[in-house]
């Protein structure tokens, strides 16, 4: 396992990270501990997490991610040698109203809220990550495409946003601070009201990226570079698709996919057509598609941590080895043509 900063920060974190939603869903307590106990003897440093997991989000099962990973760190005594990341919900009055009535903003009063429960959770002092989930205005996110602007902006303004996390920096509740789902425009705004009024900016940002979903290379990565923000990579095997076990219509038992169908986002027929060739390319390798789509996110410049998740063990062995794997120049040339036959069929 090798390491890098996050940022400009004085954190080092593992290649790859350990992402941990189905911790209280499809893996019991034990599992996750197995997992955790794996992952960590394997040099993972990076845990990611947040208050909704696990996923799909339920009402019953809120938070469990964060006390199982609690229970883990109280056991293990392991807190000093590792990185804890989680995340604020944005709004979810329509699929979240469990959440502080569904009106969970990103204002003052809901980030101290939600920080004060993952801390209890979590079992811990500090957060070394703090992300914000996704953004409080309507913006596109989770594969929305063509941006509308609304009518009437009533979201959170992101300097009071930023105020509050930074209350919770003074305070010794939070390290860092991160995004997730978010847009080129709303981090360059934070990284400018940051400088502006002396508030923490954000040093990571942990959106969609992999074989299918390249639209972060658009415009984020450039931003990401100049600005010192690290991609923090989430559903790098596209929701386990890019492993090619639901090619022909293959529906395993268990799998994340049969058992929760509604997430779709990789599934579509230019989706499949894309999968089909990458995993064939794979094959014409001998390598393991999904050891090769993990081993295309790791290498790539902008990315600081590639967060791979499993439900078994056995998966996770396969997904930390992926960290021998290089590829070559012939491969990553066949990897562009594919993509230029498939450009991002699942935004």
């Amino acid at each position: 396992m090798r390491y890098r900063q996050l940022s400009n920060t004085d954190l080092q974190v593992s290649e790859l990270g350990l992402g941990t939603m189905t911790f209280g869903e499809q893996n019991t307590e034990q599992e996750g501990f197995d997992q955790l106990d794996m992952a960590v003897d394997h040099g993972v440093t990076f845990i990611d997490t947040a208050e909704m997991y696990p996923v799909p989000p339920r009402a019953e099962t809120m938070g469990r991610t964060e006390q199982i990973i609690g229970n883990w760190l109280a056991r293990r005594k392991r807190r000093d040698d590792v990185v804890i990341a989680t995340k604020v919900a944005g709004p979810g009055r329509d699929w979240l109203p469990y959440i502080r009535g569904g009106n969970n903003r990103l204002d003052r009063d809901n980030i101290r809220h939600a920080v004060t429960q993952s801390l209890e959770r979590l079992q811990t002092d500090v957060i070394d990550l703090y992300q914000l989930h996704w953004p409080d205005r309507e913006t596109n996110f989770f594969g929305k495409l063509g941006y509308t602007h609304p009518d009437a902006d009533d979201s959170t303004p992101l300097l009071e946003t930023l105020q509050a996390l930074d209350e919770l920096v003074n305070e010794g509740k939070i390290r860092h601070v991160g995004v997730s789902n978010e847009t080129p425009w709303g981090v360059m705004r934070l990284i400018q009201l940051a400088a502006q009024h002396n508030l923490p900016r954000p040093v990571s940002i942990q959106n969609p990226y992999n074989l299918l979903n390249r639209t972060y290379e658009i415009g984020l990565a450039e931003v990401g570079h100049r600005e010192a923000v690290g991609l923090l990579a989430y559903s790098p095997m596209a929701f386990g698709v890019l492993s090619g076990k639901y090619l022909g219509g293959q529906r395993p038992d268990g799998a994340r996919l049969v058992r929760f169908p509604g997430y779709d986002r990789y599934s579509n027929i230019q989706a499949q057509k894309a999968c089909h060739d990458y995993v064939s390319l794979a094959h014409d390798f001998d390598i393991d598609p999904a050891q090769m789509a993990l081993a295309y996110v790791t290498s790539r410049p902008f990315v600081t941590s590639n967060i791979i998740g499993a439900t078994t063990t056995t998966q996770l062995r396969s997904n930390l080895d992926s960290v021998e794997l290089a590829l070559d120049a012939e491969l990553l040339a066949e990897i562009e043509e594919i993509h230029r036959r498939h450009p991002n069929p699942s935004p």
